[in-house]
């Protein structure tokens, strides 16, 4: 009696298509610039908290506004700003898009803010262009 092991070949009960599927184009995109048009600035609990407790209203226009210039001040190396409005002041994180607490104007005159890399001034009162400032 033979004990080895011997490898039968497989016959396939069904002809294996030859029929080429069309070459699909696809073009390169880099998840970075992907990432990079993602805008949505995420507002944590305690902030949503404070916004309502303080009454502070930050309408759809000026939410763009502070995403896109927290997406520059994160480009230019902050990470932790504070973003200064009309009406409010706001603590985010710029590396996580977070905002992590909210005041209004009158509280943050007598404040001290620490363990900030960078300051965005909001200016709703801007030019026609409706520029807003980065500051490291």
């Amino acid at each position: 009696m033979d004990h080895r092991i011997q490898q039968l070949q497989q016959h396939h009960l069904m002809p294996q298509s030859t029929v080429k599927k069309p070459a699909h184009h696809k073009s390169k995109i880099n998840f970075k610039d992907v990432l990079a048009n993602v805008q949505d600035v995420k507002i944590s609990k305690h902030a949503e908290r404070r916004l309502n407790e303080r009454n502070i209203t930050i309408n759809e226009s000026q939410w763009q506004t502070i995403s896109e210039k927290m997406t520059e001040a994160k480009q230019k190396g902050v990470t932790d700003s504070l973003v200064l409005t009309d009406q409010a002041a706001l603590l985010v994180s710029a590396k996580n898009n977070t905002v992590i607490t909210a005041m209004n104007k009158a509280e943050a005159a007598s404040k001290i803010f620490t363990n900030i890399n960078g300051t965005i001034l909001i200016d709703e009162q801007a030019g026609p262009d409706g520029e807003a400032e980065a500051v490291d």
